[in-house]
């Protein structure tokens, strides 16, 4: 083995192996990759301790036959071994014989000692030939008719394995590629054509195959249009019904706003002028019963008088019914407090109205589809049918005109035009 074959063991860089190739391309280096045993390209490449590589399976039957020594050496350098090494595939090396088979040129088959490029192969006699050697192929009428190909390493892959001819024949009944000679032998009696004739009417199955193909892949690029299209729409939809429910929320932020300014000034204005009319009367029962205690001390006074006559002339001026005992009786409310004045009320109205209007708002948002099922889904088809059948009596039950001095939000559009917009009653 050369020292090449030695460094790709033995480097633990892969990256390095993919710079062996451009600087190793003639068919000396296939060498350096071939077994010592079959003297043929690596297959299933084994690496032992030794540092020696060889096929799988010629390793493994030079030491089947060295089981009755009970020593087994290496090949290469003859160290040994006492117990039989276990050998895995090398799988790095396995890579790069691979791509040596399909990127290393070939090599002249009838060049001895330092062997050139291979240019062309003949598929009549089976080899590759360089430059000089393919003269002959040029100059000699019977080999002029052998046909040429441009050199190929996988030119074996042409042979067949059993009667080495050139695979000309395709038998149907296996579907595989076979010589002359297998037509008169195992195949016998099965359906055979000519490989060039089974081209022609493969060519034309892929013909097919990528006419299909092409249309297809135009269908599929018109639905990714389509789509992208679809999503745009989707997301300035969402956007759109965002910014408008934004809009819309804050404008009823801001009418609950004014309706509580507005109940709080009711409520003090009421309040005042209540309390103002009840100070006045307040105020003028303090200033009757103030004279009711005069002319009461006034009484007590003149009942006390030792003097007859003086208590007989006086009696009429007191005697006198004073002008406040001419009033009526004063009667309180007996409702007079602000109890009735239930706002919480109409909290539970609000927040029910919310409740089912952000109900419908959300089975509305759920029946937003890209794409159409051919079912709809039940779940689906159940709350678009809800929001339709909720959509009157909604607004019928939300009656709180009162809140908005225009009596409904009339400027509240609906978000999408395929879907009805939700009833705002506020």
């Amino acid at each position: 083995m050369g020292p090449l074959l030695g460094f790709v063991i033995s480097s633990k860089q892969p990256c390095l192996l993919e710079n062996i190739f451009p600087h190793h391309n003639n068919a000396g280096d296939r060498d350096s990759f071939s077994c010592s045993i079959c003297l043929d390209i690596l297959k299933d490449p084994v690496t032992t301790s030794c540092g020696h590589n060889y096929c799988m399976c010629c390793i493994e039957g030079c030491w089947d036959q060295d089981d009755l020594k009970g020593v087994y050496s290496c090949p290469e350098c003859r160290q040994t071994f006492v117990q039989r090494p276990v050998l895995n595939r090398n799988t790095l090396l396995a890579k790069v014989v691979e791509k040596l088979k399909h990127t290393a040129p070939h090599a002249c088959d009838f060049c001895t000692g330092r062997k050139h490029k291979a240019l062309m192969s003949c598929l009549v006699c089976l080899v590759s030939y360089c430059e000089t050697h393919l003269q002959p192929h040029y100059n000699f009428p019977a080999l002029k008719k052998h046909m040429l190909v441009k050199a190929s390493t996988q030119l074996q892959d042409k042979i067949c394995s059993q009667h080495d001819k050139l695979l000309e024949v395709y038998c149907r009944t296996d579907q595989q590629c076979i010589c002359y000679l297998c037509t008169m032998d195992e195949h016998k009696g099965h359906d055979t054509v000519s490989a060039a004739a089974e081209r022609t009417e493969k060519q034309k199955q892929v013909g097919e195959k990528q006419q299909k193909s092409q249309q297809r892949i135009q269908e599929r690029e018109k639905e990714m249009q389509e789509l992208r299209q679809a999503v745009d729409s989707l997301k300035l939809s969402a956007q759109a019904a965002v910014d408008d429910s934004e809009r819309i929320f804050a404008e009823l932020i801001r009418t609950m706003e004014t309706r509580c300014s507005e109940v709080k000034e009711l409520i003090r204005d009421q309040e005042k002028a209540e309390v103002s009319q009840a100070e006045g009367l307040l105020e003028r029962l303090e200033q009757e019963v103030a004279e009711l205690r005069r002319r009461d001390a006034e009484l007590e006074k003149f009942s006390h008088t030792e003097d007859n006559i003086h208590f007989l002339q006086r009696f009429k001026d007191h005697s006198a019914p004073p002008v406040s005992e001419e009033k009526p009786a004063i009667i309180l409310n007996q409702s007079h407090a602000f109890k009735t004045v239930r706002t919480s009320d109409l909290q539970k109205k609000l927040m029910l109205c919310c409740k089912e209007g952000v109900g419908e708002i959300s089975a509305a948002v759920k029946a937003v589809h890209i794409l159409q099922s051919a079912e709809p889904s039940s779940q689906a088809a159940a709350s678009v049918a809800q929001y339709h059948r909720k959509k009157y009596s909604f607004k019928d039950r939300c009656s709180l005109s009162m809140l908005s001095r225009t009596g409904t939000l009339s400027n509240s559009r609906p978000y999408q035009e395929n879907i009805p917009g939700p009833p705002y009653c506020l």
